[in-house]
């Protein structure tokens, strides 16, 4: 099975060599490895780091930009049996990660995996939490909902050409995909073993604007959803609880307090406000939604 690697940038210089290094050092695909980039313009040395491997890069205007577009456009330009999607800011944790994520495509009703996201030194500990809870230890092959992240995900591409990325949400394009995927009989995958280390390196503003478009963007995929400012306040007070006994287990609570205090903070700050906003976004809007940086 070939694989094709779709990789979207933009303004990515920080990790990018580190994870096309990491992509060059895979094992195990019999069918071999490609890598296309889809670029929206970036400014810093991201080009410039591609141009040293064997990529093909795709260019898209910045305002042709939208996370299911840019996806789509890699896809399309993609050869290989199986699509593999992972965040530009992801290093692969061992050389066996593309083999352990495709393995189970076509097996059981599984058509859409996705793999174990960790944290890094520099990540903020709610941040490793939320990894935590969402990518566990143990594989579901295959799980029972729809849930799904394309930071580091393989699609198979007869699927996707048949059910293209919606091009018009601003995030979530991935969970999208897989309720529409579940609909129709077919089955999502986690793959404990095929793990990626998610290195943000966001401001509060930042982190806060990534759980409002997220939020946003499941007012589609959730309609039923709602945040009242009482759960907001709810979830907000249980999050810092548990975050705080978590590193107090581990002594590490007065290093790491007030940075929980913020990100849960800025979390369910965001995500109420996304729950909020109406889903017709004007263009200035939405393109402060998708280049949150």
């Amino acid at each position: 099975m070939k694989v094709s690697i779709v990789l979207r940038t933009y303004n990515e210089q920080r990790h990018l060599q580190a994870l096309l290094e990491g992509i060059q050092a895979q094992r195990d695909v019999p069918g071999g490895i490609e890598t296309v980039i889809v670029d929206s313009g970036s400014t810093d040395r991201t080009l410039e780091i591609a141009s040293q491997f064997p990529v093909r890069v795709i260019p898209i205007l910045k305002s042709e930009f939208s996370f299911g577009r840019s996806l789509n456009v890699g896809c399309e330009a993609a050869e290989g049996d199986a699509l593999v999607f992972v965040s530009g800011h992801c290093i692969p944790v061992d050389k066996h990660w593309i083999a352990q994520l495709i393995r189970p495509l076509g097996k059981d009703g599984v058509v859409y995996t996705y793999g174990r996201q960790l944290g890094g030194d520099s990540s903020h500990f709610s941040e490793t939490k939320i990894f935590a809870k969402y990518f566990p230890c143990h594989s579901k092959l295959p799980q029972d909902d729809f849930y799904c992240n394309n930071a580091n995900a393989a699609l198979l591409k007869p699927v996707w050409a048949a059910n293209r990325f919606d091009e018009s949400l601003t995030g979530l394009e991935d969970m999208h995909l897989a309720r529409r995927l579940c609909e129709q009989g077919m089955k999502i995958g986690y793959v404990a073993d095929a793990g990626v280390f998610h290195l943000h390196s966001e401001s509060w503003a930042q982190v806060r604007r990534r759980f409002e478009r997220e939020a946003i963007a499941l007012q589609h995929i959730m309609p039923e959803v709602h945040l009242q400012l009482m759960d907001v306040c709810r979830y907000f007070i249980k999050a810092v609880m548990f975050d705080s006994r978590e590193a107090a287990a581990q002594g590490i609570l007065r290093k790491n307090f007030s940075s929980i205090f913020r990100y849960r903070f800025e979390q369910f700050l965001g995500a109420y406000r996304g729950n909020h906003i109406h889903r017709e976004l004007s263009r200035l809007a939405k393109e402060s939604y998708f280049y949150p940086r």
